[in-house]
């Protein structure tokens, strides 16, 4: 019988850490032997219901040492500040780590220019961006991964295959939707029932934190990004639409085919693309329309999973020298 690798969660309450219960209970080569929150003293189907007669292993309060001692890989399920402060003693204790927060997404000026100061810099040096498609090589070799965030993973995966057609120094301009569990499970007067139920509207829009993390990776001027993100009354799913102007002379289309055409988690698409047809799978769906110089790019993900946990799975087998597709979701919940 062969060894699995053990694995723990910190950051168990919320969305993406019960979405990561759920594949990491059912993963062929992962064995789930640690779970943390910052309180502990409850059972993981005592914080999810719907975990019951599958799940019910002990929550238990986050305690590096402990994690460290029966751990090979630690996912870090948790806000932006508070998860760097288990990366450094886990990496120096030689636990692998894939962080979903923002924590180690950015450079150490963007990152403290959009969200707060970094206190474990040396770990910045040497930590793999999450996006299999850019960095599959680097992230076999990874202790450190920073999980992209959803809004920059439906972006940059439509816009990759086109960013060398791009005319310079015009605008990429992209119109994101998300279901309101991108917000987390914390309550709002944002996310409140009555404020999202038949409503749309878009939040903080050409300067949310994202923007900075999709030019980065792009290697495009931040003033040239013009992201917007929109709230819809859907509980998951993203769709990004994004227009650029590029250089005319080819067929996108089947540029994209081409640029993806050995990627399993890649789908191209004939049609406009949805929602429903990636939710719960670790697909992201595309597709792309050309009106002279003017593009059209849809992608489409499931924010919790391919803008998060499935993602953060995806990078963990690839860091434990394992198929990338083990025990990853791939039939969507539909209808």
């Amino acid at each position: 019988m062969i060894k699995k690798t053990a694995v723990g969660i910190v950051g168990a309450t919320g969305y993406t850490g019960l979405e990561l219960v759920k594949i990491l209970v059912k993963h062929p080569h992962f064995e789930l032997v640690y779970i943390a929150n910052s309180e502990g003293g409850v059972t993981i189907n005592e914080l999810h219901p719907s975990l019951s007669g599958v799940c019910e292993d002990e929550v238990h309060c986050a305690d590096v040492d402990t994690m460290a001692a029966i751990c090979d890989l630690v996912f870090l399920a948790l806000p932006h500040k508070t998860a760097m402060a288990y990366v450094q003693p886990l990496i120096a204790k030689g636990v692998k780590v894939v962080d979903l927060s923002a924590d180690y997404r950015l450079p150490l000026d963007i990152y403290e220019a959009f969200y707060c100061p970094h206190t474990d810099k040396e770990n910045l040096s040497h930590v793999v961006y999450g996006l299999p498609e850019l960095f599959r090589d680097e992230l076999k070799s990874a202790k450190l991964v920073a999980n992209p965030g959803c809004f920059p993973t439906s972006a940059i995966l439509g816009l990759l295959p086109f960013v060398a057609k791009r005319l310079a120094n015009t605008p990429v301009i992209i119109d994101a939707k998300t279901g309101v569990s991108g917000a987390g499970k914390k309550l709002s007067e944002t996310t409140h029932f009555v404020n999202v139920n038949d409503n749309l509207f878009a939040y903080n829009p050409l300067m949310h934190r994202h923007a900075p993390e999709i030019a980065n990776k792009l290697g495009i001027d931040f003033d040239e990004v013009n992201f917007v993100p929109h709230l819809v009354p859907l509980t998951r799913g993203m769709i990004s639409s994004i227009y650029i102007q590029v250089e005319e002379g080819f067929d996108a289309e089947q540029l994209l085919r081409e640029y993806y055409k050995s990627e399993p988690f890649i789908r191209i698409s004939k049609n406009p693309v949805d929602m429903k047809n990636v939710a719960g799978t670790n697909f992201c769906d595309i597709y792309v329309k050309q009106k002279g110089n003017l593009l059209f790019i849809a992608s489409a993900i499931d924010n919790l999973m391919r803008g998060a946990s499935s993602q953060a799975v995806v990078n963990a087998n690839l860091m434990m020298g394992l198929d990338e597709k083990a025990g990853i979701p791939d039939i969507a919940y539909v209808p």
